[in-house]
């Protein structure tokens, strides 16, 4: 057999490889969203914020997703909370309250023993993924990608001109929370894939890329996507002959394009922009 083909023999990568994409095409569209509403740090609070809410889902005897999803959904709120009643803007208080919520859950499993590891939840485990978690994953995925496809001109309007929103008419206070429940049902479809730690990545890196290369929305979706789904592919298929963690190869492909796209961009790249000067300063 051909080495190249070796991966593709194990069933395990076939399941790796077809989670792993589906996990990053929806990473991708709502990363899109993020970068749009400038929340990116959200979707780092949110994803440390779901560990207590595994601890305490597992003590319960409650699926990890239902715990994960709640307490990621606690965190939004709570910070949309502080903002609104306080002198704090909402960048401090997403900084406030995710790491009190990551603190609370580390001593949670420090303190309660319990069959789930730690290093799983934080990093991940594509290749590991039992057949329940799989199914899990695709139907946190396919709800998420039906309602950012029903919503996603509110939710467009919502991110680029919530005063224009409000004006026409929409509920902003929804697209909010729908936006907000979104997020955090993402960070629990990711976690098998990623973990907590690195779903950071999944969320913002799709969504930056393509920013450089379009300025048109519908466009920035598909390259995003794309630019997801080829790292987590190309991320799993690497990491087999690497003997690598899955996750992080995932990750440093999605890093190595937006590099990429960062310098060639053809019209916000680094590259242009020094041609563009270069010209001005000749003439």
């Amino acid at each position: 057999m051909n080495p190249l083909l070796a991966p593709f023999q194990y069933e395990f990568m076939i399941q790796a490889l077809l989670v792993g994409a589906l996990v990053g095409a929806v990473c991708a569209i709502l990363s899109c969203f993020l970068v749009l509403k400038g929340w990116s740090l959200m979707g780092d609070a949110v994803s440390h914020a779901v560990l207590p809410g595994i601890v305490l889902a597992y003590l319960i005897g409650l699926p990890l997703a239902v715990g994960a999803f709640f307490s990621g959904l606690l965190c939004a709120t709570a910070t949309g909370f502080i903002k609104d009643h306080s002198r704090v803007k909402e960048d401090t208080a997403m900084g406030i309250v995710f790491t009190g919520l990551f603190a609370f859950g580390l001593v949670l499993f420090t303190k309660i023993e319990t069959d789930v590891h730690l290093n799983h939840i934080l990093f991940g485990s594509l290749l590991g993924i039992s057949t329940e978690d799989m199914i899990q994953t695709a139907i946190v995925a396919g709800i998420t990608l039906v309602v950012v496809l029903l919503w996603r001109k509110d939710l467009l309007l919502f991110c680029f001109d919530p005063g224009h929103a409000r004006s026409i008419g929409l509920n902003t206070k929804r697209l909010y929370y729908i936006l907000l429940s979104l997020l955090a049902a993402t960070v629990v479809a990711s976690l098998q894939a990623v973990g907590i730690i690195l779903v950071i990545a999944m969320l913002i890196t799709p969504g930056c890329t393509a920013y450089l290369l379009t300025d048109r929305f519908h466009h920035m979706l598909g390259i995003a996507t794309g630019s997801a789904v080829l790292s987590c592919l190309s991320g799993v298929y690497i990491s087999y002959f690497l003997n690598g963690s899955t996750a992080g190869c995932i990750v440093l492909f999605q890093s190595m394009l937006f590099v990429l796209a960062m310098i060639f961009a053809p019209k916000h790249g680094l590259l242009v922009q020094h041609f563009l000067k270069a010209e001005k300063s000749a003439s």
